[in-house]
C-alpha cells in the first residue's frame, strides 16, 4: 500500500516537494539562501549509518535537494534554503509548496524551482540538474534500488529504521548532523520541546488517556500505529497509545493498518482523534453504524481533526509546521477530551 493517501491525508494522490539552487556560493555556505551549510572551512566528514546504507558527506554541502516530509522544514529552520525540494501534493499552493514553507521562503525572499512530484520514484533527471551534492530523505519511502541510484548522483540520507516512520525529533537531528549544524539543530529541537510542553502543560486534562487515531477514507478505515509520527506527537501531548490499538494490528505498513468495519467495535480506547478533509466527510463518517459502534465515538469523544492544512501539519509534525497548527490541534482533542468516561 502506497504511503501517501493515508499518510498525509486524503485523495488519491502521492508524492513530495521541490525547490532549485539560487546560487553554489563560494563553499563557505555562510548564506543562508545559497543551498548548503555553514559549517565551512571547519567541516569534518559526517558519517550517518541509516536503514539503506551508510553515508559520508566528506565536504560542506553547497547544493542540498530534500526528499519525503519534513527534511525541507528542518534545514531552513536551520537557515539553509535547498537546492531543490521535492513538490508535495496535499495541503499545497499552486507551486506544491505547504503553507509554512511558502512563509517561511516568502519571508527569506527565496524564489526557488519546484522539482515535479512523481508517482512511483523520485525524478532523478531533474534532481541530477541541480548538481546537488547532497540529497536528504530522512522521512520517505525510497526503496534500496532508489537510494543506490540516488546515490550515484550525490551522498544520500535516508531513515534510520524504516518507511515514513522517523520521529520529527530524530528527523531534525539528522538533517543538523547531515548539514553540520548539529547545535543549531539542538537548539530548534530544544525550542520546540519548549512549545510543546507548554500546550501540554496547559491542558493537564489529557495526561494519560487512551487514544486511537483514525481515518475512515476510500472504503478503508485506517488506524495509526505508535510508530507512526502523528501517533507519537499525541502521545506528547500527554495522551496514551490505547492497547487495543496494537491488539488488532492486521499487519502491513509499520505506520498504519486496515480494521474491518465489523471489528470497530473493539477500537477501546477513551478518546479517538479521526482525520478528515472536510465537515462533510467528518458527518459522513459519524452516520456509518461502525463509527457509532465505537465506545469512545458513541460517548462523543472524538477529536475531529478537520482540514487538510491542520492535517498535514500534525501528519507529522516538522520543524515549521509543529508551532503553525499546535493550538488549534490541542485545543480540539482537549474539547473532545471533556467527554471522555
Amino acid at each position: 500500500m502506497s504511503r501517501r493517501p493515508i499518510y498525509l491525508v486524503a485523495a488519491a494522490t502521492l508524492t513530495t516537494l521541490a525547490l532549485a539552487a539560487c546560487s553554489g556560493g563560494d563553499g563557505s555556505g555562510d548564506d543562508p539562501t545559497d543551498g548548503g551549510s555553514s559549517a565551512g572551512g571547519d567541516w569534518e566528514t559526517v558519517t550517518i549509518e541509516h536503514a539503506l546504507g551508510t553515508t559520508e558527506i566528506a565536504e560542506a554541502p553547497e547544493n542540498v535537494v530534500t526528499l519525503g516530509w519534513g527534511s525541507t522544514e528542518a534545514a531552513l529552520a536551520l537557515g539553509v534554503v535547498p537546492a531543490g525540494i521535492e513538490a508535495q501534493t496535499y495541503a499545497v499552493n499552486d507551486e506544491g509548496l505547504l503553507p509554512w514553507v511558502a512563509e517561511t521562503l516568502d519571508e527569506q525572499g527565496a524564489a526557488p524551482t519546484i522539482i515535479p512530484a512523481t508517482v512511483e520514484e523520485p525524478a532523478y533527471e531533474d534532481i541530477d540538474d541541480l548538481n546537488p551534492d547532497l540529497i536528504l530523505a530522512p522521512y520517505s519511502g525510497i526503496t534500496q534500488e532508489q537510494y543506490d541510484l540516488l546515490s550515484e548522483i550525490a551522498p544520500t540520507v535516508a531513515y534510520p529504521d524504516a518507511p515514513w516512520t522517523t520521529p520529527w525529533r530524530e528527523l531534525i537531528t539528522i538533517v543538523g548532523q547531515s548539514l553540520g549544524l548539529d547545535e543549531e539543530a539542538a537548539t530548534v529541537i530544544s525550542d520546540l520541546d519548549a512549545e510543546v510542553a507548554a500546550v501540554a502543560q496547559a491542558h493537564p486534562e489529557l495526561e494519560g488517556i487512551t487514544v486511537a487515531a483514525v481515518w475512515d477514507i476510500g472504503g478503508t478505515f485506517y488506524v495509526y500505529k505508535p510508530a507512526d509520527s502523528r501517533v507519537d506527537f499525541l502521545l506528547d501531548l500527554g495522551l496514551v497509545s490505547a492497547p487495543s490499538v496494537e491488539a488488532l494490528d492486521s499487519g502491513g505498513d509499520t505506520f498504519v493498518y486496515s480494521l474491518s468495519y465489523e471489528q470497530t467495535d473493539q477500537l477501546d480506547a477513551q478518546l479517538i482523534v479521526n482525520y478528515a478533509s472536510t465537515e462533510a466527510e467528518v458527518e459522513t463518517f459519524l452516520a456509518q453504524s461502525y463509527a457509532q459502534a465505537i465506545p469512545a465515538v458513541q460517548a462523543g469523544a472524538i477529536a475531529n481533526i478537520t482540514g487538510d492544512a491542520l492535517i498535514a501539519a500534525m501528519s507529522p509534525p516538522t520543524a515549521l509546521s509543529l508551532t503553525w497548527g499546535l493550538e488549534d490541534y490541542a485545543t480540539t482533542i482537549s474539547e473532545a477530551a471533556a467527554n471522555v468516561q
